[in-house]
């Protein structure tokens, strides 16, 4: 491996295994704290003010901006195409925000202790044709060069420590996610037959001499015969494939839960395919390691951030759009000033999800019907206690084969200062199910002791005595999580005609107008839709 890249890594992983040893001595007999004790909080995004749009009853308008162009949203996807902007030279735009921060399912939070995410928590190695997301780390310096070869080398600080993935299956933590202990050689052969359909499946082009599944899916074929997957869901995909393993169903319905919100009873095939076939692992040195952080996307969202200084609106409402033959009107509701404005532009940029858009252009409501997304809680857990178990020792990804939730994050993991109690992990859970507006319901229905239940059963499955060890447990809800690809969804034409622009007047982006709510596809939303914009602002 060129650059010293093997050494740092061995160096750094022996140091790291070293504080865990340290850690897990050190606290063995640690004070227990009883768990009817610990302090409860629930919180999450601003769904309140948000769901004013229902019945909107805003102040009468007091003031008036005009702004060449707005951008509506800061999610990855808005702080892309600002980005975008101020790369070409065009400085000239505002951007609206309903949360007191951007960054959307990127933000992260801190405590006392540690950074932890609220959402979106890495970003695996681009593919190499990514060369616009590979161009930003390099500027960010999540990239520290180039070699001669012209392969990346990335800052090692910025990738999984290891270990970096563990899974906890009957009874026993193992080493990596895919099951292995205690299955017999029929449950092996049939894994190894799916991985291998898998890895046919990455490198399989179109008619287009294009990857049938790529990321973005913007640039994948769309001359090949395997739309049909779309209309079916991946378990009856791998029913249709004679695959009868419980524990390989298990297995993939976790992978699609993970990425979608949804599990295999509801993900298109198609989707539970690009999971596995979509990464290209174009840099053999970086095979199975993410880029993560503490804080997790919102890492990302930082670097981000900086294009937009000095011209974001936080806590502001966009109620109603209008577009004339003079540009777009938005009415806007300032949350901490209890009043309302007019915001004029030439051009906006549209980056709210579509289930607000529903809202702000009511036409678009009969289309908006198809889009569905996945309700998620993100637990925030802080412990007195080390969660030491057998087996593989704490990993970055802590997973729970069959488990309720998806398991948790050590985002402490990613620090060599933070070995010290108390210690800070980040569970999460998506509520899976075939109503999700009514999952969605129960979740704000649910009180702060029914999801401390939920929480400390599903991690007593691999930590028997948890609940003593912890001091406490703030649980964020996340009402729309992601979109979800459910079957038929993402080659539907409700989705392409929502991307439409509307009169070279007002633009959309949205990773939900992909289908996948992943970094790159908001990222190069963000970044097409700047560039669709300049040239029609350019005319």
């Amino acid at each position: 491996m060129k650059n010293g890249v093997k050494s740092n890594w061995s160096r750094r992983d022996f140091i790291k295994q070293s504080a865990l040893f340290t850690i897990g001595l050190t606290f063995l007999n640690a004070c227990k704290k009883k768990g009817n004790d610990l302090f409860l909080k629930l919180t999450g995004t601003n769904h309140i003010l948000g769901h004013r749009l229902r019945f909107p009853n805003f102040p009468k308008s007091t003031s008036e901006i005009e702004i060449p162009v707005l951008i509506i949203g800061g999610g990855i996807t808005g702080l892309s195409a600002a980005r975008q902007f101020t790369k070409k030279g065009f400085n000239d735009f505002l951007l609206l925000e309903l949360e007191d921060q951007v960054g959307g399912n990127s933000t992260g939070g801190e405590n006392k202790y540690a950074k932890f995410p609220l959402g979106a928590h890495y970003l695996p190695i681009p593919n190499a044709s990514n060369h616009e997301l590979l161009e930003f780390l390099k500027e960010e310096k999540i990239i520290r060069d180039f070699d001669e070869n012209n392969q990346p080398i990335f800052d090692e600080e910025q990738l999984t420590y290891a270990p970096h993935e563990r899974l906890f299956i009957k009874n026993y933590w193992q080493e990596g996610l895919i099951p292995r202990y205690g299955l017999n050689q029929k449950e092996k052969d049939e894994f190894d037959l799916f991985l291998k359909k898998m890895n046919d499946f990455t490198f399989l082009k179109g008619e287009d001499d294009l990857y049938i599944f790529d990321i973005p899916l913007r640039n994948a074929s769309k001359q090949h015969s395997f739309f049909g997957l779309n209309h079916l869901t991946m378990e009856e995909w791998l029913q249709q494939e004679q695959f009868t393993s419980k524990n390989l169903f298990t297995y993939v319905n976790y992978c699609c839960r993970d990425d979608y919100g949804t599990g295999i009873k509801q993900t298109s095939a198609f989707a539970g395919i690009h999971y596995f076939a979509a990464r290209k692992h174009d840099f053999k040195a970086y095979d199975g390691l993410v880029l993560t952080w503490q804080e997790g996307n919102q890492r990302l969202a930082n670097h981000l951030k900086k294009y937009v200084d000095g011209k974001v609106l936080n806590n502001h409402l966009v109620y109603q759009i209008n577009s004339n033959s003079d540009g777009v009107e938005v009415l806007v509701f300032d949350e901490k000033n209890n009043q309302s404005k007019i915001i004029k532009a030439k051009i906006v940029v549209n980056c709210a999800p579509q289930f607000v858009n529903q809202y702000l252009l009511p036409e678009r409501k009969k289309a908006t019907k198809s889009f569905n997304y996945a309700p998620w809680i993100i637990a925030t857990i802080v412990l007195k206690r080390f969660p030491l178990a057998d087996g593989a020792p704490l990993a970055w990804d802590n997973v729970i084969h069959n488990g309720t939730g998806l398991g948790y994050i050590y985002a402490q993991h990613q620090s060599l200062e933070q070995f010290k109690s108390p210690f800070v992990i980040t569970y999460f859970h998506s509520l899976e199910g075939e109503d999700l507006n009514q999952l969605r319901r129960k979740m704000y229905d649910m009180k702060d002791e029914d999801w401390k239940k939920i929480i400390i059963e599903d991690l007593s499955k691999a930590h028997y005595e948890i609940e003593e060890h912890i001091e406490s447990i703030e649980i964020y809800r996340r009402g729309h999580g992601m979109i979800s690809p459910t079957k038929g969804f993402l080659f539907s034409k409700e989705k392409s005609d929502l991307k439409k622009n509307i009169n070279n007047q007002i633009f959309f982006a949205h990773s939900d107008l992909s289908g996948i709510s992943i970094f790159e596809e908001a990222f190069y939303q963000g970044l097409d839709t700047a560039d669709e914009v300049l040239e029609i602002f350019y005319k």
